[in-house]
């Protein structure tokens, strides 16, 4: 919907588009990045910022929001929690939610129902392992993206190793999806509490109704704690996962993990309902719940049998798990259909209330069941690999003399056996050993970085990085390419340099080492500079051609300009980029070749340049829509359509092109063809890379999380848990893995570095 007067034009910087949806206690909207990217953001009433006790609990929802950074929820991009009218903005996660699905389109069925069990269990798996119980788990909190289900809204969520805050006179949460406990006790509800919750929702999910729906909140609330819940109509193989979901004691109940196993071994046609019960439970005046096909040592025998390991099925339940009766509690229970009305009231009284959405176009993909973290979650990985740097063991370091509150500028490359340099972040270079993380040397910047400028390269002997500084410019900064000796960290020479080729070709490449020579833009980005690599001397300078800018652009042994008029540039749209040769020994520049644009260079696949071409929607990117080659020896581009737009951080390893969806879903292209070879979700939310080693490729977030695919069809193999407390990456951000040897280093958020054996990652959980 759109702003309505008295609605502010911008929160925290971010201009305001449109209303989301009004709760409680809050207005969400739908607002925007500089660079385009949409975020919704949640401003809390005026009435409440006076109010202790709830600004103590919103910054216990960012504090929640934050911890948790997985695939499944809309990661934290920004917060002001002190502000005069707190806020937090999150990811915007498009799609309806399941309380606006069912609304339209009435109950989910078959292998859809069971991609949504799966996705809301690996989204409780990975809540619950951060420490965080979300407490309001229902329709409303639940989105139905196009990359599978996410959970939002954390509002009254707590940390389990944080006191509960005493909320006087108030029960918290929405009564048909709310565990007994949360009812009676809510100071001692933990993780299973969401686990019973879990089950309400996929009742619902499977009827259009919930398990416990009466004719208010007060009766549905007493039949919560004391009644038995009516499951006639869910289909028979999902009802034995969810009825230990559904059991009054917390102990009864299989924790996330314990679930996922047995919902992973659910056939995709989950079929129907016993013939005997199905239509029960769903009348509009009083029953007796006959038909009710629950048995409490049943229960407790389902609930308590071994959880068998990965990949083991579970098999039904035998006749020495006890009969499966089919009788009824004494007693009559209201029961009416739970409508849509109903649930939309419920949310918006609710604490903070739910997010509308915008509604999706739909899947489209190649028909993966969307499993996150499947496969060997072991803590090593069988396939041999290179070997470790010398006297390797697991490091964990922040490296110091940086910016710590600069956000996810930290990269990587290593050289040698042990040598790893590292830059960004307020550090010009820095040499880290590679086996065990101790510092060599560092130099750091006077000056604030710039997002997506980061350490330009290293050889054996020089290492190249940038300086900022915030001296009298007309920009309000400048720049210095900076040559460091590699052994002692001594500064061998500078130059000014131009940091612009962002706007020519979506990449940060404004400085390229070529053999013993590195190519720079000047600083009025007028011209390219060769300069050697050690001496600093200039070789060469060569104009731009006339009305047009320029960046560097390596393919294979051979050296590019990519060019766009100077007008696009100034209005950061190009449309119409050229690519000339680019002597590397004379500066000569050929003639242009043209690129049908916007298009961002991604690397090269067999000899040829492969870029990506982007789809706008008016000014702001909206994804890629189609893949151009340029073959170096013939000249040519040739162009491939993509079978749809992909939204996310693109790169290329291995002759393979990848998407990484903020969300986690992670896409492999053929360059040459443009077809989609598989499509994978994992849980890293806002990853980049990918990066090849060992036999897998490594995709990772600006916290420090790292999922390894395999390269032949995307199958998971292992992830890791977050390594330091930052925010979701920006899009298009570059890849936070290098690999030395068998060694994986991973940079993350707040200056952080960290190194592991790439067959033994760190154990999630």
């Amino acid at each position: 919907m759109s702003l309505r007067g008295g609605d502010p034009a911008e929160i925290g910087g971010y201009r305001l588009e449109a209303r989301l949806g009004s709760g409680g206690m809050g207005t969400v909207f739908l607002a925007r990045t500089d660079s385009g990217r949409p975020v919704a953001i949640k401003l809390i009433h005026q009435q409440f910022a006076a109010d202790e006790e709830f600004r103590i609990r919103f910054r216990q929802e960012v504090a929640a929001a934050r911890r948790v950074s997985g695939a499944f929820t809309a990661a934290v991009v920004d917060a002001a929690p002190e502000a005069e009218q707190p806020w937090m903005a999150t990811a915007y996660i498009e799609g309806d939610t399941l309380a606006q699905r069912i609304a339209a389109r009435g109950p989910l069925a078959g292998a859809e129902l069971r991609t949504l069990a799966i996705g809301l269990t690996e989204a409780l798996r990975d809540i619950h392992r951060v420490g965080v119980v979300h407490r309001d788990l229902k329709p409303s909190n639940v989105v139905l993206s196009p990359e599978g289900p996410r959970v939002i809204d954390f509002g009254i969520s707590r940390a389990a190793d944080q006191q509960t805050l005493t909320m006087t006179g108030r029960v918290i949460g929405t009564p048909p999806f709310m565990s007994p406990e949360q009812l009676q006790a809510p100071r001692g509800v933990g993780p299973r509490s969401d686990v019973f919750s879990l089950g309400t929702l996929l009742v619902y999910a499977a009827t259009g109704q919930g398990p416990f729906d009466a004719d208010s909140p007060y009766l549905t609330a007493y039949q919560v704690v004391h009644e038995e819940p009516s499951l006639g109509s869910v289909p028979v193989v999902l009802r034995a996962v969810v009825e230990p979901c559904l059991d009054k004691e917390p102990e009864g109940r299989p924790s996330a993990d314990e679930l996922l196993v047995r919902l992973r071994d659910l056939p995709v046609d989950l079929g129907g309902t016993d013939p005997g019960t199905a239509g029960t439970g769903s009348g509009s005046g009083t029953g007796t719940g006959a038909g009710r096909t629950r048995d409490t040592d049943t229960e407790h025998h389902l609930a308590l049998r071994p959880t068998p390991p990965p990949g083991v099925p579970m098999g039904p339940a035998t006749a020495a798990d006890g009969p499966r009766a089919k009788g009824s509690r004494a007693g009559g229970r209201l029961r009416r259909r739970w409508r849509p009305v109903l649930a939309a009231a419920l949310a918006v009284a609710a604490i903070g209330g739910g997010v509308a959405v915008v509604t999706s176009g739909g899947f489209g993909g190649n028909g993966q069941d969307g499993q996150a973290d499947g496969g060997d979650r072991s803590s090593s990985v069988a396939a041999p690999g290179p070997a470790l740097p010398h006297g390797f063991r697991p490091w964990h370091t922040a490296l110091l003399g940086g910016r710590p509150d600069i956000p996810d500028e930290l990269r990587c490359v290593a050289r040698g056996d042990d040598a790893l340099f590292c830059g960004g972040g307020g550090v010009v270079a820095a040499r880290v050993n590679a086996a065990d993380g101790s510092r060599v040397w560092t130099r750091k910047s006077p000056g604030v970085p710039v997002q997506g400028m980061h350490l330009v390269d290293a050889t054996d002997d020089t290492v190249l990085g940038y300086r900022f500084s915030a001296e009298n410019d007309p920009r309000g900064f400048s720049a210095e390419v900076v040559a460091l000796d590699a052994a002692e960290g001594r500064e061998l020479w500078s130059a000014p340099a131009g940091i612009q080729s962002m706007a020519v070709t979506g990449r940060s490449r404004d400085a390229v080492v070529t053999g013993s020579t590195v190519v720079t833009v000047d600083a009025a980005e007028s011209r390219f500079e060769a300069r050697d690599l050690r001496s600093g001397k200039v070789a060469w300078t060569r104009p731009f051609p006339a009305r047009t800018r320029c960046a560097p652009l390596p393919v294979g042994v051979r050296l590019y300009a990519m060019c766009a008029p100077t007008a696009e540039v100034n209005e950061t749209e190009v449309r119409r980029p050229t690519l000339r040769t680019l002597d590397r020994a004379s500066g000569a520049l050929g003639g242009p070749v043209a690129v049908r644009g916007p298009a961002v260079p991604m690397g090269v696949a067999d000899g040829a340049l492969v870029l990506l071409q982007v789809h706008r929607e008016g000014p702001a990117s909206a994804g890629y829509e189609g893949v151009a080659r340029f073959d170096p020896t013939t000249g040519k581009v040739t162009y491939s359509r993509l079978s749809k737009t992909y939204a996310g951080t693109p790169g290329l390893a291995d002759g393979t092109l990848y998407v990484s969806g903020q969300t986690g879903r992670v896409t492999a292209l053929d360059p040459a063809t443009g077809r989609e070879k598989w499509s994978r979700q994992t849980s890293v939310e806002g990853a980049s890379g990918p990066v090849a080693g060992s036999g897998a490729l490594y995709f990772s977030s600006a916290t420090g999380r790292v999922a390894a695919l395999s390269p032949r069809d995307g199958r998971p193999l292992w992830t890791t848990d977050p390594q330091a407390d930052g925010l979701t990456g920006e899009q298009g951000a570059s890849p936070r893995v290098t690999v030395a040897g068998g060694a994986v280093v991973v940079t993350a958020a707040r200056n952080t570095v960290f190194a592991f054996d790439a067959r033994k990652p760190p154990r999630s959980g």
